[in-house]
């Protein structure tokens, strides 16, 4: 059943080719093309409102100008001049059903052929604004058609008002071809502003765009090869900083995983060293065992070092092969006697004449810490001291590694200190970096990236405190354990 879930699963899963290569219709390019017809289709609507009421107003006023010359040729000459036919030629010609003029508040109906029973609009030209102008345009496009229009006012400088009664579904059939002619034009403007616009955003960030989308993909693909990183053009905009930062990034990434790859080929030759080293350390434990019979007093002196330092090998070893399967174990905290510890670390140590070590620790100072571990770093901390004071073959020159603790509260401090000559400036860049803190040639730096992290997981810190030539101190803090509350306080409660 299991089995085919998950196969209807991986079905409908899409495959992993189809996510990493974008197609024309869903690419930026092709949004931009439609985003930039529809919003310069969106500018010739708003523009268009005040057009199509100014066509309107136009229109209206051609039909009155035409109606108020006519009034005043009929003014001039006789009142019955023209005939019934000649009068409905003249109103047919405007579109009109009655004209009329106005002088001096009186009213004159001068042609009519057939009057409307009611007016549904009355439109006064010299009153029209932006706001009513572009309302009685769309009203008149979407509802007209069938309606009476009274339109009057003044026309050029008479000091008469015409008046002009007339059906506005001419108007309407005018509007709506201008339009149409209006739409079509913007139609054409919007392509050919898109395509404009399309083409250079295209050359200018689409492109670009384009260029490190599959500079991506390639090094996602290959990212140890090193021609698949992007080569970013001579720009000084946004892209151009985008493009850099990009090739800077992955330079750094394959830099990084060629030191992961380097730390895991090391890894695995260091576990099957690790293999065979404990093998061969397991043997020498099970002879030393035979040295406890001996009776001679110096082997019985150097038998229980030699057994200690022998079963710390052998928990290094295994802890080796186990941080290659998984990382370093939690530690395993206890109080425990540091000095007694520092005088394991000095009796490890391959201490050369003339280089003096004191156990400055006094002899009751504990510190809660895991024992096994805290050795390593103290070793690793001495071991490096002594290797840098090696280098100093002149009599006359102090070397002198001293171990001191002291308690600050709830928190144990270990100093380090020697007199060497200091730590190079790449060194201290590096100082807990696996491979590149080492301040010695042909060191590897493992030393400190391994106190770094077994203090750190004991909730301390390792930091170097002064570096100078004489005098390297390195500080060692590890807080105590917090103290769970309900067991301080069965801890301080009395027996009844």
């Amino acid at each position: 059943m299991t089995s085919e879930v998950l196969s209807t699963d991986e079905k409908a899963r899409p495959p992993a080719n189809s996510t990493r290569r974008v197609p024309l219709s869903r690419g930026l390019s092709t949004k931009l093309l439609f985003l930039t017809i529809a919003f310069v289709l969106l500018a010739e609507v708003l523009i268009f409102l005040p057009w199509i009421a100014s066509y309107r107003v136009n229109w209206l006023k051609e039909r009155l100008s035409t109606a108020a010359a006519v009034s005043i040729v009929l003014l001039q000459g006789e009142p019955n001049s023209l005939s019934h036919n000649a009068q409905n030629d003249v109103l047919m010609a405007i579109g009109a059903k009655a004209i009329a003029v106005r002088d001096g508040g009186v009213s004159r109906l001068l042609v009519v052929s057939d009057m409307p029973p009611q007016v549904d609009e009355h439109i006064d030209i010299a009153d029209v604004g932006l706001v009513n102008g572009m309302t009685g345009a769309l009203d008149t496009l979407f509802f007209g058609g069938k309606r009476m229009l009274r339109v009057f006012g003044p026309v050029g400088d008479s000091d008469k008002e015409f008046e002009l009664i007339m059906p506005d579904y001419r108007l309407r059939d005018a509007m709506l071809r201008y339009s149409r002619n209006v739409a079509v034009v913007s139609l054409l403007i919007s392509l050919f502003t898109a395509m404009l616009v399309y083409a250079a955003i295209d050359l200018i960030m689409i492109g670009p765009i384009r260029t490190m989308t599959r500079s991506i993909l390639a090094f996602s693909e290959a990212p140890d090869d090193p021609g698949r990183v992007i080569r970013p053009a001579d720009r000084a905009d946004e892209i151009g900083v985008a493009e850099r930062e990009l090739s800077r990034m992955q330079d750094r990434l394959q830099k990084t995983l060629s030191e992961q790859k380097h730390l895991a080929d090391l890894g695995l030759a260091v576990s099957k060293i690790n293999h065979d080293m404990r093998n061969i350390l397991a043997s020498a434990q099970l002879m030393s065992d035979r040295l406890r019979q001996v009776k001679d007093p110096t082997v019985q002196s150097f038998a229980p070092k030699l057994l200690r330092a022998l079963d710390r090998a052998v928990a290094y070893s295994e802890g080796v092969l186990a941080y290659g399967r998984t990382q370093e174990p939690a530690p395993s905290r206890r109080r425990v006697r540091l000095r007694q510890l520092v005088d394991d670390v000095h009796g490890l140590l391959d201490i050369e004449d003339g280089i003096e070590f004191i156990n400055g620790v006094e002899l009751a100072f504990e510190v809660d810490a895991d024992s096994d571990q805290l050795f390593r770093v103290l070793t690793n901390l001495c071991r490096n001291a002594v290797q840098a004071m090696a280098a100093d073959t002149e009599s006359a020159v102090v070397r002198r590694l001293a171990v001191a603790a002291e308690r600050q509260g709830s928190v144990s401090r270990i100093t380090v200190t020697d007199t060497g000559p200091g730590l190079p400036p790449k060194a201290r860049e590096n100082l807990f970096a696996a491979f590149r803190g080492s301040a010695r040639s042909g060191g590897t730096g493992l030393g400190l990236a391994i106190a770094h992290e077994l203090i750190r997981a004991h909730g301390g810190t390792v930091e170097l405190v002064e570096s100078i030539g004489g005098r390297t101190v390195f500080a060692v803090t590890i807080p105590d354990q917090p103290v769970r509350l309900d067991q301080a306080r069965n801890g301080l409660r009395r027996p009844a």
